[in-house]
């Protein structure tokens, strides 16, 4: 099995689910996933999409936030709502997922948003994700949302039974989400971990060790070695909108992830623009170097 660092794109077209996690295993803590906005429809670099920005920059995942998989839509692919994720992965050769939400019953610390259908942790959301072509699911939630940890936990298990032969399942939040009770370094512990596995879950999302108050480096790498004694991979996130922060708090982030032990590097989509391509960058080169980060932003699809 090839690491995925070292995959084309036709080897990932031929790999199952268990494969796919098996190179990413393999890679050894060096698989950057870049999430993309689709809230306000803008593309960084008209008329590109932003996926082809960031598959160009050193992507290996692409994570599509507020998709609504009631009416597919990704500004900048122009395509029949059933072929847009398609024709997105035949332009950018990578893996892609979906960020799907399991809204709680959590004391809300903020003003809690409405959510539109196709946005919701459903059965019927997450059918539509496999058959619109996507390869994992991450559930989550964006700010003021609601979700919290229980419900992700019953998500989990009811997706597992739903698709999860098929796609790879990811779940964690990366800050409270408007949850009182799930804040700071109470976003997540070593029991909800234990849940997560036990519901189903193949990779466990934790914050960046310097992105949420209280959550330090030494908490982080409990939290990582608890998921690998799992046999889960982890994903330590930035979803705090430091993506756009100075390359030097980006490197600083990218290091003490990449000493966590975690598996997945995961970039949020709050830079200025949806996205920063530039660190993007930083962070590929601060944790495999220029000869990984430049291989993979060079490497054709067609390959």
């Amino acid at each position: 099995m090839k690491r995925l660092l070292n995959c084309d794109t036709s080897d990932l077209k031929k790999m199952n689910k268990q494969e796919k996690l098996t190179a990413m295993e393999a890679s050894e803590g060096r698989v950057l996933v870049q999430e993309l906005s689709l809230f306000h429809d803008s593309q960084l670099l008209a008329p590109l999409s932003d996926a082809e920005v960031a598959a160009a920059f050193g992507a290996d995942l692409l994570l599509l936030n507020a998709f609504d998989c009631e009416h597919p839509h990704v500004a900048g692919i122009d395509a029949a709502p059933e072929d847009v994720i398609h024709t997105l992965k035949n332009y950018t050769g990578r893996l892609v997922g979906v960020n799907l939400e399991p809204v709680g019953q959590s004391e809300m610390i903020s003003e809690q948003f409405e959510m539109p259908k196709g946005r919701q942790a459903t059965i019927e959301n997450a059918l539509k994700a496999k058959e619109l072509g996507f390869d994992f699911i991450l559930l989550t939630g964006n700010p003021g949302t609601g979700v919290d940890n229980a419900a992700i936990i019953e998500s989990l298990k009811e997706m597992h039974e739903a698709v999860g032969d098929d796609l790879i399942l990811m779940a964690g939040k990366m800050h409270a989400a408007g949850s009182k009770s799930e804040a700071g370094n109470h976003i997540i512990n070593k029991e909800q971990i234990q849940a997560f596995a036990d519901a189903g879950a193949d990779v466990i999302l934790l914050p960046a060790p310097g992105t949420v108050p209280g959550v330090t480096f030494g908490f982080v790498k409990e939290m990582v070695d608890l998921i690998h004694e799992q046999g889960k991979l982890s994903l330590t996130a930035i979803g705090t909108s430091q993506e756009g922060a100075s390359p030097a708090t980006i490197e600083q982030i990218a290091l003490m992830c990449k000493m966590t032990g975690t598996d997945l590097h995961h970039i949020g989509d709050a830079g200025v623009g949806g996205m920063d391509p530039e660190n993007l960058m930083t962070y590929s080169i601060a944790i495999r170097g220029k000869r990984h980060t430049y291989t993979r932003m060079a490497r054709s699809i067609n390959r």
